[in-house]
């Protein structure tokens, strides 16, 4: 499989576009015209620091406004060709995009279309090149790929094929099976956009909503499975119109591109078994058994204002590490980790944070195909220097350069070899079972990024989009969760730093976690020994348990137990959820108590505005700005 991705996909000029795309590994490169008419050099010197880059170039593009004109724009469009035939030589590459006609003086009619291909393929065959033909969602007369196929069919030249491109086909809602029906050696290249399902004009979708395959909605695995039974293997290309990726780093969204096309064809893969498609073996997805600890970065003050925080919710201080200065704390099956080291990655991490949960620990059955995975989808690899006796454990890189540990049966026993009990304190559990979720909150612009990341390595799906309301802007979110429920994360994307989110995200300096959720079997019981343990909670005004007992008809008993506790209620048509949250600890990070009743499959998100009314108004006066 070749991967390939057009210049116009990422943002930078044509150098920087280019060293980007080739240490993202791509094999080749789309030069779209205007990347190549903003550049300083020749053509030749395109074509040559391409090659230097270990590039290919696969297609130059776009070539508009071509087939069905009349006199004398017939004639002036032939001798337009004859120009970019002679740049792509320049260029050195063989395979030029024509995309359908928009012109309003253009004259429909198949034959007069394929007639013109006919001659544009003799004079390409000349020259040793090659011209494939696009059906845009908005073509005048050609919108579909069924009609430029036949086009193409009917000029029978060698030299002339038919150009794929994933949004054109899926955003019209034509049947993607369809085709199945097109010789694999008569698709001259495929390109592959996914996009949010949006009601809008076609043209304007496209030009400013594409994004990666497997960021979107779009049904783009139906797609290749039908290229693929086409015996399609020419080069995959990626041709992303998005003004978020247009003010992006061109590194990540590189990377981003590469991943998301290996994803996509091990799912193709998976999905037609019986068609030979040439993809580098991989480990299926990784199914999460569970989070096995979160980890903390803090000095020891701060540690030890976490540590009373944590006792308060009926934590108990269980072992310490053998080598470091790193205390564990247990409640239920939580495993809540402080490391007060003051060298190593974790120390880093608190210089650069602050007191944050930088670390993730999940339970996987092998956590060495778990990195087999992400390595070939591109994910970074962490290690660092181990003490005596310390266990090997695989890890990645993840959110805000944050880690995420690797737990299978092997590193099961870390608790063991690794640490020394403490003197246990039998009266510290409050009811605490285990993590329902854990918050990470970042730059909107890097949601699509971490998205693609969870979703392709780990065995899980995405929620639709949400808008929170924050008195100061809107901060968007979306849910990755297993289907059992083992792994949930919540991606809270911040627009401007005003926002509750988008202050977290400027005090700490980036990305990370910003507040772990607890799950109980008795949120009244728990609320109750976390208040004797002199816990406080984020106080909630009055006027919203009045609004709640009407809107959902509570018995007003319950109402009273909900304020009595400043718990919020919700419920949907499975069950009911119960959350109550802490104060922010330093600079916006908290912890939130869950109980789920049912299969209520939401995160109370209808509450989210008025708890983070509730947190502005408790912000000290040093923290955030009024909203």
């Amino acid at each position: 499989m070749k991967t390939s991705i057009a210049t116009v996909s990422i943002s930078g000029d044509l150098r920087e576009k280019l060293a980007a795309i080739a240490a993202a590994g791509f094999d080749g490169v789309e030069i779209f015209e205007n990347d190549f008419l903003a550049f300083d050099g020749t053509p030749a010197e395109v074509g040559r620091m391409v090659r230097d880059h270990g590039l290919e170039i696969t297609l130059f593009q776009p070539f508009r406004d071509f087939e069905g004109m009349p006199e004398p724009q017939r004639a002036r469009a032939f001798d337009r060709a004859e120009r970019k035939f002679d740049l792509m030589a320049e260029l050195g590459t063989d395979l030029m995009l024509v995309c359908s006609n928009v012109s309003p003086v253009s004259l429909g009619g198949i034959d007069r279309a394929a007639a013109d291909f006919r001659e544009l393929g003799v004079r390409a065959a000349k020259r040793g090149l090659r011209v494939g033909y696009e059906a845009l969602a908005w073509g005048r007369h050609v919108s579909d790929h069924r009609d430029a196929w036949e086009i193409v069919r009917r000029a029978d030249h060698p030299n002339i094929g038919v150009i794929l491109d994933s949004f054109h086909t899926l955003a019209r809602r034509i049947d993607p099976d369809t085709i199945r029906a097109i010789p694999g050696d008569r698709i001259f290249i495929v390109q592959l956009a996914d996009a949010p399902r949006i009601d809008m004009d076609l043209l304007y979708w496209s030009r400013h909503f594409r994004n990666m395959p497997g960021q979107g909605d779009l049904p783009v695995v139906d797609f290749m499975r039908a290229v693929a039974a086409t015996g399609y293997d020419g080069p995959l290309s990626l041709e992303i119109f998005n003004d978020q990726f247009r003010g992006g780093s061109p590194k990540s969204i590189s990377i981003d591109g590469r991943r998301s096309l290996v994803y996509l064809m091990d799912q193709v893969a998976r999905h037609e078994p019986a068609i030979a498609i040439d993809v580098p073996s991989i480990p299926d997805r990784i199914q999460v058994e569970g989070i096995e600890f979160v980890e903390f970065a803090a000095d020891e003050q701060e540690a030890e204002e976490l540590g009373g925080l944590f006792e308060t919710m009926g934590f108990a201080a269980t072992a310490r590490h053998r080598n470091k200065d790193v205390t564990l704390y247990r409640q239920g099956g939580i495993n809540l980790v402080v490391n007060t080291e003051r060298d190593g990655f974790a120390h880093s991490s608190y210089i650069v944070h602050g007191t944050s949960a930088y670390a993730i620990g999940l339970r996987v059955a092998d956590a060495a195909a778990t990195v087999e995975r992400a390595r070939a989808l591109g994910a970074e690899i962490f290690e660092q220097r181990r003490g005596p006796g310390e266990l090997a454990i695989p890890a990645i890189r993840g959110v805000g350069g944050g880690v995420i540990y690797f737990i299978d049966r092997l590193t099961a026993r870390v608790w063991d070899v690794e640490f020394e009990a403490l003197p246990s304190s039998p009266d510290a559990d409050a009811g605490l079972i285990g993590i329902d979720h854990i918050a990470q909150t970042m730059n909107y612009e890097e949601m699509l990024t971490w998205i693609l990341f969870y979703t392709s390595i780990f065995r899980t799906r995405k929620s639709p989009m949400v808008d929170v309301v924050d008195p100061s802007g809107l901060v968007r979110s979306q849910v990755i969760e297993s289907a059992d429920g083992a792994l949930r994360l919540t991606l809270n994307g911040a627009e401007n730093r005003r926002t509750l989110a988008g202050h977290f995200i400027a005090e700490t300096f980036g990305s990370s976690v910003q507040h772990l959720a607890f799950s109980t079997g008795d949120i009244f019981e728990t609320a109750a020994r976390f208040r004797e343990r002199g816990f406080v909670p984020l106080k909630i005004p009055p006027n919203y348990f009045d609004d709640v007992e009407a809107r959902f008809g509570l018995d007003p008993a319950l109402t009273e137990r909900l304020r009595a506790f400043d718990i919020f209620y919700d419920r949907d048509e499975a069950g009911e959820f119960f959350q109550f949250y802490s104060e922010n600890f330093n600079e916006g990070f908290f912890f939130e108590i869950v109980e789920r009743r049912g299969p209520y499959a939401g995160y109370g998100a209808p509450n989210a505005p008025f708890r983070i009314a509730a947190q502005k108004r408790s912000t000290r006066p040093s923290g955030l700005p009024k909203g």
